[in-house]
């Protein structure tokens, strides 16, 4: 295999570490900063990381038709999914947060049914029925008297817009390089968060010059680094494929919660989160050909 074939592999496990890391770090920050504030102070990180290395470098102005899907990736995926995510991790775990994100691939498959007629198959529906069975379970699994049931919805929305983002960023990463497509929409992700520019003042007053350290960290890696490498595998491969990639974020979140945070899933969220993943699984099944199928049989 060349270094050339190699790069996509190396994008994709850088990815999935520095997200692993995230889920972990806005739970630590979540006491210090509000949900608008760790959203804006992150974007504003990340911003000025790739601004640096845009300036360098330079690259092609977008196009006309660049601007709606940029808007669109920066107002959901950089905007919603992260707002979302910071407010659903005040009331759950990382672990648990991470598995609930893993919803992201059967919804993708559901939106292709929708928006680009795909034809909709018994196992899309099944699998669709288990993944949100998981969801059930996991909001039940917090306490004995019941779990965050608002919490896993934040959670659930956030999937959502990173479904639909990453829809929308497809064909977006076929002509523009990676890197300017995460900046411009980080940038316009943090320009929507702006409202909690005065939160994000306060917070940083009060915090200690860790929690400072955490937000850069989480600015620069998880977000900056991150996201450019996943639209450069994006340009390699396809939406649906690496999507499924995100299944090895759970076990290594809930590896580092444990070390760095000192906590768990509670245990039926265990189960929840793999009713999710085999939720996924089966909807992402495929009809076999025909002729294959006659072929195996000796027809």
């Amino acid at each position: 295999m060349t270094s050339r074939d190699w790069r996509p592999l190396a994008a994709i496990a850088t990815t999935l570490i520095f997200w692993s890391s995230a889920f972990v770090a806005i739970r630590h920050l979540g006491h210090v900063f509000t949900p608008g504030a760790l959203s804006l102070g992150r974007l504003v990180v990340g911003s000025i990381g790739l601004g640096v290395v845009l300036l360098k470098r330079g690259g092609p102005v977008p196009g006309r038709r660049d601007w709606a899907p940029l808007i669109a990736i920066g107002v959901l995926w950089y905007g919603v999914y992260n707002l979302t995510l910071n407010a659903g991790e005040l009331r759950i775990d990382a672990g648990t947060a991470s598995m609930l994100i893993q919803l992201s691939p059967v919804l993708i498959a559901v939106l292709a049914t929708v928006f680009l007629r795909e034809r909709p198959t018994l196992a899309l529906g099944v699998g669709l029925l288990l993944a949100f069975g998981g969801v059930v379970v996991i909001a039940f699994s917090d306490s004995p008297g019941g779990g965050d049931l608002l919490g896993v919805l934040l959670c659930v929305t956030a999937a959502a817009a990173y479904s639909i983002s990453l829809i929308v960023q497809k064909p977006l990463v076929g002509r523009l390089p990676a890197i300017e497509v995460t900046w411009f929409a980080c940038t316009i992700g943090a320009v929507v968060c702006l409202p909690f520019v005065g939160q994000l003042a306060q917070g940083l007053v009060t915090a200690s010059t860790g929690d400072v350290l955490w937000l850069v960290y989480l600015g620069l890696f998880p977000t900056a680094i991150a996201f450019t490498t996943y639209a450069y595998a994006l340009t390699h491969m396809s939406a649906s494929s690496l999507g499924v990639t995100t299944y090895v974020v759970p076990p290594l979140t809930i590896a580092m919660g444990w070390i760095f945070l000192g906590e768990v899933p509670p245990p039926l969220a265990y189960l929840g989160g793999a009713l999710c993943l085999v939720g996924v699984a089966v909807a992402r099944r495929r009809p076999r050909p025909r002729s294959l199928v006659t072929e195996e049989a000796g027809v």
